[in-house]
């Protein structure tokens, strides 16, 4: 199957996730700032918070299938599997803000956040193994050093949330989950400069053919006088 289609539904469901969300905020009370605040005040930032995460993932995907044309079986299932935990979103994050930040739904948060880059990072080994040895992704992602820093906060939120407890666990989750969004809020330029090359060396080796072939020209045969 084209990459393009996968591309083209991974971008319907996203789409389809960021509505939902928005959807689940509540409509203030009254109509002064303390109703706003009220109603909806930690509802705009959780769904903020959820928005942008959203938004991470859709400009790292489209960034990585930028390098892939064709995608194998095993490279759909692990998009769906990314795309189911993406779709959990809208749940964790009205759990969140119906619950005002309180533990157990901050965990369950920090276990959707941690699953989904997870299951990224599946779908990029799985489009590595596809594309074999010379994988223009693996040369763009590289050791992942940012991905890797990013599993690891999302751990140490949850734990701080499921260990420490109470209101400084929670703020300390959520200040790692927010950590990881500042990492990523700025795109990762390593994939872009390898599409570049990519595409510079296909267009190189494409003219090279014509560029160093000799121009055949029939031979010029004498005639008899």
């Amino acid at each position: 199957m084209k990459a393009s289609r996968l591309e083209a539904f991974s971008d319907g469901v996203l789409a389809i996730i960021i509505t939902i969300m928005v959807l689940e905020l509540k409509v203030p009370e009254g109509h002064d700032l303390s109703a706003f605040l009220h109603s909806s005040g930690t509802g705009l930032l959780t769904y903020l918070l959820s928005f942008v995460y959203v938004g991470i993932y859709w400009n790292s995907h489209h960034h990585m299938f930028h390098l892939v044309q064709r995608v194998s079986g095993g490279v759909q299932w692990a998009n769906l599997a990314l795309l189911f935990c993406l779709s959990l979103f809208p749940f964790t994050t009205a759990w969140v803000d119906e619950s005002g930040f309180e533990q157990v739904p901050v965990i369950v948060y920090g276990l959707n956040l941690l699953a989904s880059a997870l299951a990224y990072v599946v779908l990029q080994t799985v489009i590595i193994r596809h594309q074999g040895p010379d994988s223009p992704l693996r040369r763009a992602v590289g050791d992942d050093r940012k991905g890797k820093i990013s599993l690891v906060l999302d751990v140490v939120g949850i734990l701080s949330a499921l260990i420490i407890g109470g209101h400084l666990g929670v703020w300390i989750a959520l200040a790692c989950f927010v950590t990881v969004v500042i990492m990523w809020v700025v795109p990762d330029p390593r994939i872009d400069r390898m599409f570049r090359e990519h595409e510079a060396r296909e267009a190189a080796s494409a003219r090279s053919p014509h560029e160093t072939a000799p121009s055949a020209q029939p031979a010029r045969q004498s005639t008899p006088t």
